[in-house]
């Protein structure tokens, strides 16, 4: 059995300390974000909004439709892919909670 091989979160880390990664990602029209895991708790900041689809590693298919300065907080977790499946350019940034559940 081969191991699967799976991408980075987004495209370019953009910001990294001890408490957050802030990734950058920009998808055009078909395109596709590689398969990828979420280890850490994350936001997602649509800076440029696109229909998209999520397709999990179980199979599972997620129409999202990402509004223009939308923010979503996702619980870690989920091995998934990213496709823009809508007409316009993707532009997100994804914040990496690196300091968990302890502050108050």
């Amino acid at each position: 059995m081969t191991e699967q091989v799976l991408g980075q979160v987004g495209q370019e880390i953009m910001l990294e300390n001890d408490q957050v990664r802030v990734w950058h990602i920009t998808l055009a029209p078909g395109e596709t974000q590689p398969l990828h895991h979420h280890g850490l708790a994350y936001v997602v900041i649509a800076v440029q909004g696109a229909k998209n689809v999520i397709h999990t590693a179980a199979g599972e298919r997620i129409d999202v439709e990402e509004e223009t300065g939308s923010v979503v907080f996702r619980e870690p977790g989920q091995t998934h892919m990213l496709t823009n499946a809508g007409d316009t350019v993707y532009v997100g940034r994804i914040v990496e909670l690196k300091s968990g559940a302890a502050a108050g």
